[in-house]
């Protein structure tokens, strides 16, 4: 293996937070790799961009040309559903939580919901015959992801879940021309969904009930620049795929997603420190022993994304001390 790239979202943390964090992390890997590649590359993307860093990167998009809309990938997305659409511009549909604050909305994060294929084939049904009623049509991939076709509705800028998750969503809701036309949409669905058996039983269990529906990631084609992606859940496992297939693809590492979004920083240690060990550590003895020639590490937040480069050769600064300064230090 010559060349290998991760993404890691979330892994820079909060500049409030980094102090306290620093203490907690035991990652000597990791700070041997950061100390050896030096200063990091930055790029940011505006404060209101309509996705994450991330989502751009994988994309192809960061930093994004402006600020306006999602990734475009309801195509991509849909096909690893197996769906294959011939025609039509099409959305991403998620079901999902939304609860009121002190004098706002927010959007809650939906990989807490929990929602089970049984349940999102129900609410998937009634949402259906309401788009069917508008003459859009609506397609099911998984209980997370449904699809959503709009031709009409080209323009629309939207924001993906991640991005506006946890915040007021007045300034994440759809822009554009079909504003009015979506919202009457959302708005049925929301009552529709009000009383239904679904969120009846949810409810009785304590579970938060799935009361409306976002939109993301209009598409009139594939993206052809979306990544391919590798998500091993370790090195090893990584480095054995990547053989088999003579593919090397980049990895994403995407698990202190949840805890960063839900300000769980506890978690957030305790899964960068199995970062560490599926990861980082074998990565720096891989370059020690020239199994890889150069490895790239690109850390992001909301709006930044920090990239790190460092080879065999970088690990031969003897003088330099393990440090995460470089990655706790970005501004």
């Amino acid at each position: 293996m010559s060349y290998l790239e991760l993404i890691i979202p979330f892994g820079i943390p909060p500049a409030s937070l980094a102090k306290d964090l620093l203490k907690e992390m035991h990652t000597p890997a990791l700070a041997r790799l950061i100390a050896c590649a030096g200063k990091a590359q930055v790029q940011s993307a505006d404060d209101f961009s309509r996705a994450l860093s991330y989502e751009y990167w994988l994309a192809g998009e960061f930093p994004p040309k402006e600020k306006a809309n999602s990734p475009s990938i309801a195509w991509n997305r849909m096909q690893t559903h197996g769906l294959a659409p011939e025609s039509g511009h099409w959305f991403i549909l998620q079901p999902v939580h939304i609860h009121i604050a002190r004098d706002h909305l927010v959007l809650t994060d939906q990989r807490q919901l929990n929602i089970i294929e049984d349940e999102s084939h129900a609410l998937f049904e009634q949402a259906k015959a309401s788009c069917e009623e508008m003459g859009l049509q609506l397609l099911f991939g998984n209980a997370q992801t449904w699809f959503l076709r709009a031709d009409e509705w080209a323009e629309l800028q939207t924001a993906t879940v991640d991005a506006a998750c946890g915040h007021n969503i007045d300034i994440w809701m759809p822009k554009g021309e079909f504003e009015r036309p979506w919202r009457k949409l959302q708005n049925e669905i929301q009552m529709q969904w009000f009383t239904h058996d679904v969120n009846t039983r949810r409810e009785m269990r304590g579970a938060k009930v799935i009361n409306s529906v976002w939109i993301s990631g209009g598409a009139q084609s594939l993206n052809l620049e979306l990544k391919k992606i590798s998500t091993a859940t370790d090195y090893t496992q990584h480095l054995s795929q990547s053989q088999a297939a003579n593919q090397q693809l980049p990895v994403l590492l995407s698990s202190l997603c949840e805890a960063a979004i839900n300000n769980d920083w506890a978690l957030w240690l305790d899964n960068m420190h199995e970062l560490e060990k599926n990861w980082f550590s074998p990565l720096l003895a891989g370059l020690q022993n020239k199994q890889i020639t150069s490895l790239k590490l690109n850390f992001s937040d909301a709006h930044r994304i920090a990239s790190f480069d460092v080879t065999p050769w970088s690990l031969r600064k003897f003088w330099v001390k393990p440090s995460l300064h470089h990655l706790f230090s970005i501004s």
